[in-house]
């Protein structure tokens, strides 16, 4: 199987939809994934999410399915104790950095900057959803890899439109990579896409392969210049 993740497009936080720059991503990024042979799409169950994924929608002619676990991730105190910058993940992980802490250590949750805070819920989350999403397209997590039930004679390809910091908590899930170091190296920009694919043959997991990371080429100026003089 494959999945190709798309960050939505540029939003309209307030209104949890997306600007007009967004909406023009979202139409470029439907055209490009065209020919990536997506047989399913899903998305988060937010709106500035499912806009995009409606772009898709309409090019592929394809219905679209929700998934409420890759929302995005928010942060803040749990306990009313103050958290560096708020509890802001991305502002942390750089301090955590310029401390010379570990971004790769298993032991992240126990760090007072995560051990206090609402994203740790929001990445178990996520972490749990993937995993079920994952079971239900054949593919069990047993230990730190997937198992997978069913053999694909050709890769399942299948789209699923979500956020930045919700994509980085499932990826590195699937991957094994710990969410500060996801969140600190992989910023993804709007419509960017990535694809990983899993093991299509029957039997146990093997560590899944990056196909592609992070693709924005269909968001150049000279394609929206195009678009805005269609």
């Amino acid at each position: 199987m494959r999945i190709v993740f798309v960050r939505h497009g540029e939003p309209d936080y307030k209104n949890d939809c997306l600007t007009e720059i967004g909406r023009r991503q979202a139409e470029l990024v439907a055209e490009r994934l065209r020919g990536e042979g997506i047989e399913e799409i899903w998305a988060s169950t937010q709106g500035r999410a499912i806009e995009t994924a409606e772009a898709a929608s309409r090019v592929l002619g394809l219905p679209i399915q929700t998934l409420d676990s890759m929302r995005e991730v928010h942060w803040g105190s749990t306990d009313g104790e103050p958290l560096y910058a708020g509890g802001h993940p991305w502002e942390m992980v750089d301090e955590l950095a310029r401390q010379g802490y570990n971004l790769n250590s298993p032991d992240w949750r126990e760090h007072p900057f995560f051990r206090t805070n609402k994203v740790l819920s929001c990445v178990d989350t996520v972490e749990r959803g993937i995993d079920d999403w994952l079971a239900d397209h054949g593919y069990l997590r047993e230990g730190a890899y997937y198992r997978h039930a069913c053999e694909e004679t050709e890769h399942h390809t299948i789209a699923l439109f979500s956020h930045g910091g919700s994509s980085c908590a499932a990826m590195g899930h699937i991957l094994n990579l710990p969410f500060p170091f996801m969140i600190a190296a992989y910023h993804l920009e709007f419509t960017g896409i990535t694809i990983l694919r899993m093991d299509r043959k029957e039997g146990p997991g093997t560590l899944p392969c990056i196909e592609l990371a992070n693709d924005g080429r269909h968001i150049v100026e000279g394609r929206y210049h195009r678009l805005n003089n269609k």
